[in-house]
């Protein structure tokens, strides 16, 4: 049986094996260790949930948390479980993608996305560490999967469309403003009694996980205002309404970079000219896509935060999938040509997610491990002369990588307090860690402490450098004091010294 045969008729199983290939490829490129500083809020919330002390941070990830406890229940390990999680929703977000991508353009190009999807970079990134991005795709594509059901006449798929939505805005809440609107245009070719039992069926979803979680946070009050002290600490500085038009446009640009790192090679595909596509295909696409690039464009996004696109990802695929299956068709080159082509298209993807130096790649991940673990080591060595855990603290900065969540995870025994401070309601307050629990004080009380190291930063990355720095500048001379063990640089002071950091905390 030749390519081309295959392509179009053989009855093989395409989505098993796409399946495979999804979970051989995450599980063998699993991060060991909780990736960045959410993932560690994840890993916290399992033991306590408590947005308020950022475990997790807001707004909650309620049913995230939930399937994690689930699952560390299994695995007995906070990153193992998470990571299996993300791993099983790669393999139903590429099985799903298969299938709707057959529906719209056929088996060749459902092959071409499944395919596209394994060699997918940053998709491959999140399918191997502990964030909630991969899971918030394979959502997206399933209710556009059950949303074009129904907007093709399926009327029938109305309540599990709606049931898909409200278990996603459990599990990310910025699921339900990005998608709500495709399934309003399923919505629209529905009768009205349909419509209503869907509203329903999707508010009484809602009500499942959101008065569980208010009813474990304390109440609406206490839910509303950890999420609002998120919000003014960090997006809502940097919407159109409070950032230049250059910080928008920049935000248009990275969307472009990150599609272009997702994609690889085939994210030049929608340069050539295709076969025409049905209007009702175009417009659902439109309506699955432009809520998330307003809002991602408009209110906030960063590049270490480009999971964020997770949610657009599938439609991306299919539509990938289906110009490289034209291309395919109508390519004047041999078949060993095309194929080779593509197979080279695939490899160079693989190039992509084993070596570039970007955050997402393998020998990033493996990078950060590594600079974890002399971290900590160093760390252990240096407290080993100021008296232990006894009588040494640790102060950690607001940091992705290496931060104080790190140290206060990885480093359970001591005291880790994190700089800077963060504004409450009526005053200022202080995260601290110990025993993988988080406290938000207004007091530190350092009585039995004698001395403080700083959790040392990213020694190769000069944004951390400067940074650091800057901390050094802080302080009046000889009051640091640095010890350098396994190669990084440990600086040490008298606790009695952090008042510079900390100057609105009382010290005891």
């Amino acid at each position: 049986m030749n390519f081309r045969h295959w392509t179009t008729s053989c009855p093989a199983p395409d989505s098993a094996i796409l399946i495979a290939l999804t979970a051989l490829t995450r599980i063998a490129f699993r991060s060991r260790f909780l990736y960045d500083i959410d993932s560690i809020n994840f890993a916290l919330a399992l033991q306590r949930f408590d947005p308020s002390v950022h475990q997790p941070h807001p707004p909650g990830y309620f049913l995230y948390v939930c399937l994690g406890v689930l699952s560390h229940s299994i695995f007995r390990d906070a990153n193992t479980a998470l990571v299996a999680v993300s791993i099983l929703a790669s393999c139903g977000t590429v099985a799903v993608i298969h299938l709707l991508a057959s529906v719209w353009f056929g088996r060749m190009a459902a092959a071409c996305a499944g395919l596209i999807f394994v060699t997918s970079p940053i998709a491959w990134f999140h399918g191997t560490v502990a964030l909630t991005y991969i899971v918030e795709a394979f959502f997206s594509i399933a209710l556009g999967y059950l949303c074009w059901r129904v907007y093709d006449g399926a009327h029938h798929f109305v309540i599990p469309a709606a049931v898909v939505l409200g278990l996603a805005a459990g599990f990310r809440q910025s699921s339900l403003v990005i998608l709500l609107p495709l399934l309003l245009l399923a919505f629209h070719r529905v009768p009205r009694r349909l419509v209503f039992q869907g509203i329903g069926a999707l508010g009484l979803v809602l009500m499942a996980w959101l008065m569980p979680m208010l009813y474990t946070v304390g109440g609406v009050h206490a839910y509303t205002s950890v999420l609002w002290a998120l919000w003014r600490l960090v997006p809502a500085r940097q919407t159109i309404f409070t950032a230049s038009i250059f910080t928008t446009l920049a935000r248009g640009g990275l969307i472009a970079a990150i599609y272009a790192l997702c994609f690889g090679v085939a994210a030049l595909l929608p340069l050539r000219a295709s076969t025409p596509v049905s209007k009702s295909i175009r417009t659902f696409t439109w309506m699955w896509l432009a809520p998330g690039l307003l809002l991602f464009t408009f209110v906030y996004l960063k590049f270490v935060n480009s999971g964020y696109l997770m949610v657009l990802l599938p439609p991306v695929c299919i539509w990938l999938g289906f110009w490289a299956a034209d291309w395919y068709r109508h390519a004047r080159l041999p078949v060993a040509a095309r194929i080779a082509v593509l197979a080279g298209a695939a490899a160079v993807n693989v190039a992509v997610f084993l070596r570039v130096p970007l955050y997402f790649s393998y020998q990033e991940v493996r990078s950060s491990q590594r600079q974890l673990t002399a971290a900590l080591d160093a760390v252990r060595q240096v407290s080993g002369h100021t008296g232990g855990p006894q009588e040494t603290v640790i102060v950690g900065f607001d940091s992705h990588f290496l931060g104080y969540r790190h140290a206060g995870y990885y480093l359970p025994e001591f005291l880790t307090i994190q700089f800077p401070e963060v504004p409450l309601a009526s005053t200022t307050g202080v995260f601290v860690m110990q025993h993988q629990d988080t406290r938000l004080v207004s007091r530190l009380r350092m009585r039995p402490f004698r001395t403080f190291i700083l959790f040392p930063l990213p020694s190769s990355d000069r944004e951390y450098r400067d940074y650091m720095q800057r901390i050094r500048a802080r302080f009046p001379p000889g009051v640091l004091q640095t010890n350098t063990e396994n190669g990084l640089e440990i600086l040490t002071g008298p606790v009695s010294a952090l008042s510079v950091l900390f100057p609105h905390a009382v010290l005891e």
